[in-house]
């Protein structure tokens, strides 16, 4: 994300002396990646944002995957996942259960109507797809306010916590990479503007506006880490409350994206995926399927061809509308489909048919792609529809 935002103050010029109404120094902090060789922020604190007074174990929840072996395409029911108790207490954060993932991403869902704790995943980019509901995401860069259809991009060792507002829960698709998440390098100028040829502007990306300032004494905030066993959990206890930023600059923040604003690309014959492309991460990809006019060719067939994927493992999130392709799978809203490499897949019997002719399809689905096999964490093995394997064959099982 190298487009440029400055909130509250900072200095005319970096690296020098910023002080506060009463004369004492800010703490300026580099947030950057790829060891100072790309996009970053400078945020200056009113306490030194190094400071530790605690740190002890947070035991996570079963992050635990399972190959997808023998091999079959799933349907998992994530709706099922959560009902309708516990969700006042549950978070964002702590509430998420693990449906799929491989080496370099995580899928999680986790309907939530609580608060969650400061949180900070040190691991890689976090990119929530909000099914419904709305809120505020609290950043040590601002706040941030979410809404139903609103892609929430967290970079890499942001400290936020997620707090819901009203009545309605909020269902969240949480895709955490092991990697940044950025909008894809063929949508980009060679120096990070978005070109005229992408699905999406800078006006569609929305950060934060001020700051957030924020009091407290010995605050917890929960960090998602690397160790040699794996991804663990620790426990910091700071002597000052993380929000205390000023002012920051730079091209490294967090912010949201909307799913009503992506344009889709369309064409007179059946368009392929990457023209749905909305992320990239390292070995997987995330694109989104809106409403939108399909193909106008006077013999096109406007679902899907059936195709082999032969280097990616494909999961569409169903989320809004009535997907055509699928028509008679059993799939519905909160469903989930993976369709592995190795197994050729496609439109359900008679969908291929049935969309001769038409003309718009009204449906919401966000898509990610790996570069290598997806296992299923415990969420998924909950939520498995068992019977979708065989429904191109009308249910026949030998």
């Amino acid at each position: 994300m190298a487009y440029y935002r400055q909130i509250g103050e900072v200095p005319p010029k970096r690296h020098t002396q910023h002080r506060g109404p009463d004369g004492g120094l800010y703490y300026e902090e580099l947030m950057g990646e790829e060891g100072f060789s790309s996009d970053s922020s400078l945020l200056y604190h009113r306490a030194l944002p190094s400071a530790l007074v605690d740190s002890t174990e947070w035991e996570l929840p079963d992050l635990t995957t399972e190959p997808n072996h023998p091999l079959r395409p799933r349907h998992l029911r994530l709706h099922e996942l959560t009902g309708a108790d516990g969700v006042a207490e549950r978070d964002v954060v702590t509430g998420r259960r693990l449906v799929l993932g491989n080496a370099d991403v995580r899928i999680s869902y986790v309907v939530a109507g609580a608060a969650s704790p400061l949180y900070r995943n040190g691991i890689g980019d976090e990119c929530v797809y909000v099914e419904s509901g709305s809120g505020t995401v609290e950043t040590v860069f601002g706040a941030l306010p979410f809404r139903a259809g609103d892609y929430v991009v967290l970079p890499r060792a942001t400290t936020h916590r997620w707090v819901p507002a009203g009545a309605e829960p909020v269902r969240a698709y949480c895709i955490e990479a092991n990697s940044h998440i950025t909008p894809p390098r063929r949508y980009l100028s060679r120096f990070g503007q978005l070109l005229e040829h992408a699905p999406y502007c800078e006006r569609d990306l929305h950060g934060p506006t001020e700051p957030l300032l924020a009091t407290g004494t010995d605050v917890e905030v929960l960090v998602k880490h690397r160790a040699s066993t794996g991804i663990v959990g620790t426990r910091f206890v700071v002597p000052e409350h993380p929000f205390d930023v000023v002012g920051w600059d730079g091209c490294l923040y967090p912010y949201t994206f909307n799913v009503a604003d992506f344009e889709p690309i369309t064409g007179r014959v059946h368009q392929p995926p990457p023209v749905h492309q909305v992320f990239e991460g390292e070995n997987f990809v995330i694109c989104n399927f809106v409403p939108r006019k399909v193909d106008y060719h006077p013999l096109s067939i406007p679902v899907p061809y059936y195709h082999s994927n032969v280097d990616s493992d494909e999961v569409m999130f169903y989320c809004g509308g009535d997907y055509e392709a699928r028509k008679g799978s059993g799939i519905g809203q909160g469903s989930i489909s993976l369709h592995p490499g190795g197994h050729s897949h496609g439109p359900q019997p008679g969908a291929y048919e049935r969309s001769i002719g038409v003309e718009f399809f009204d449906e919401l689905a966000v898509m990610v792609d790996t570069f290598r096999p997806l296992e299923l964490g415990e969420g998924g093995r909950a939520a498995e529809d068992p019977e979708y394997a065989w429904t191109w064959a009308g249910g026949r099982r030998r």
